[in-house]
């Protein structure tokens, strides 16, 4: 009975080891899931359902490109596909080696290069929110709105107002949530009372799909009227202007663009409308011809998600900090990083790159991905990397400059649920003057922050690093 009972066990692991190693993923993904089967069998097959397939679940998803496909915008669409060669040999003068970076993300996201466009680094929610709410007041066709997290609270019943002001107006309002990032914060009444007055207000892939529970939007995206776009970090909720308990305030990054690049957003939030509700938005009421001026920020709007064929935003940082020649100011709440990352930031700090990252100590949410973090932040220091803990306020963003030359403003976390998992959009700005003043931001942030020191880290007793090298094992699954 023992030996069957040790023979099954074996099958079984065997079994589990082979479906698993099939799917090619990462070495330590792989491991990671071979170790959760094997130690609590019931409850690895149900999060594997829940959380660890692949691209199967998407396979009905309608794309960007097959909607385009079908509608009257095929033509135009055909025209800037046309003209991306062009477009991306232009940035050569300017931009030299970076034009590789264009050129990797146009054939691998399928991201365009827009011209034309102006942006405004948008520092905190309380630059942001009255920039968007003057917008939404300004709108006359057709709000908009992608957000992670939206809670019901004081500032989002201001917010909730002012949009039924203008659905009376005759403007169309519509909003995705994600039902997991606003889980605990969004009540059904505030819901409903927004469908009641005429605003469409959705979940993008609900709670009980639990074949998709995993693949969360963590795009925070706002489009007004085909003309007016924002992108960045910040979500719809009150806690951005406080911050959350514990913390002095909320620290954030958020652009504003206007331009060719709004009509990428645009798309964005339109496959994601059509998927999430069936409604196709691909017409010229919501995307309006935007003639690119001679002058202008060239800028790409780089999005990926679980149903992406390659990584693209991994592959952006990877491209950017590879093509460093002289600093690499980064920004995350916290690093959770796959071996290419690391070793990236790695070695050009061991090539004599000034490599800092700027990334939370610890936080009121995800506390397991903090305490990974500390153990990756750790490597990066023995390797020369700068890395700088931000205190006193809630730290949340997410940017990357390079050389003074190119920077990036989005929603991904340097981490492999953002990489891999989530949807994401990034902007890639390429931009000296934009770049400096993104700089500048990042050296004023530097006063907040203490150095993280390797030394010190490793003195901390055993029992704390042990839980932090836990986390970090469970690293790919968080």
């Amino acid at each position: 009975m023992t030996l069957a009972v040790v023979a099954l066990a074996f099958a079984y692991a065997l079994s589990v080891t082979a479906v698993l190693a099939l799917q090619n993923r990462s070495p330590q993904s792989t491991f990671a899931w071979v170790l959760l089967f094997v130690v609590f069998p019931p409850a690895a097959i149900v999060i594997y359902i829940m959380f660890g397939r692949g691209r199967k679940p998407f396979s009905r998803e309608l794309t960007t490109a097959k909607l385009l496909e079908r509608s009257t915008l095929a033509g135009r669409a055909q025209r800037v596909l046309a003209a991306q060669p062009g477009a991306i040999a232009a940035l050569a003068p300017t931009q030299g080696e970076f034009t590789h970076l264009a050129g990797m993300l146009w054939a691998s996201g399928r991201s365009p290069l827009t011209t034309g466009n102006h942006l405004e680094i948008l520092q905190n929610a309380s630059e942001k929110y009255p920039r968007l709410l003057g917008d939404i007041r300004a709108a006359q066709q057709s709000i908009h709105l992608l957000y992670y997290e939206w809670a019901s609270d004081a500032f989002t019943e201001t917010v909730a107002d002012l949009l039924r002001e203008r659905v009376r107006g005759g403007v169309e309002v519509r909003i995705l949530f994600d039902p997991v990032g606003s889980y605990f914060m969004l009540s059904r009444e505030y819901v409903r009372g927004l469908r009641r007055d005429g605003i469409r207000m959705q979940p993008f892939s609900p709670v009980y799909e639990l074949h998709t529970l995993s693949y969360r939007s963590h795009r925070k995206l706002a489009i007004l009227d085909g003309r007016v776009g924002y992108s960045g970090g910040l979500n719809m909720t009150e806690k951005h202007l406080t911050g959350p308990e514990g913390f002095t305030g909320w620290r954030d990054t958020h652009s504003r663009v206007t331009g060719e690049a709004v009509t990428v957003l645009q798309s964005v939030f339109a496959t994601m409308w059509t998927n999430a509700t069936g409604e196709d938005l691909f017409n010229e009421r919501y995307f309006p011809e935007v003639h690119a001026g001679g002058d202008g920020v060239p800028i790409q709007v780089v999005s990926a998600g679980p149903d992406s064929r390659w990584e693209t935003i991994r592959q952006s940082y990877l491209a950017m900090i590879a093509l460093a020649r002289h600093h690499v100011h980064l920004q995350s709440p916290f690093l959770i990083l796959d071996r290419s990352v690391a070793e990236a930031m790695m070695t050009a700090a061991l090539s004599g790159v000034d490599v800092r990252v700027m990334i939370a100590p610890g936080g009121g949410e995800l506390s397991p991905a903090y305490r990974a973090g500390m153990t990756y932040a750790a490597d990066l220091a023995r390797a020369g990397v700068r890395v700088l803990l931000y205190t006193g306020a809630y730290f949340h963003s997410k940017t990357i400059c390079i050389d003074s030359r190119i920077c990036s403003i989005g929603s991904a976390n340097i981490d492999i649920r953002s990489f891999s998992i989530n949807y994401e959009t990034n902007l890639v700005i390429y931009d000296e003057a934009v770049t400096r003043e993104l700089e500048a931001d990042f050296l004023d942030d530097v006063a907040h922050c203490v150095p993280f020191s390797a030394d010190e880290y490793d003195a901390h007793a055993t029992s704390s690093r042990l839980v932090d090298s836990m986390m970090r094992l469970a690293s790919p699954l968080i």
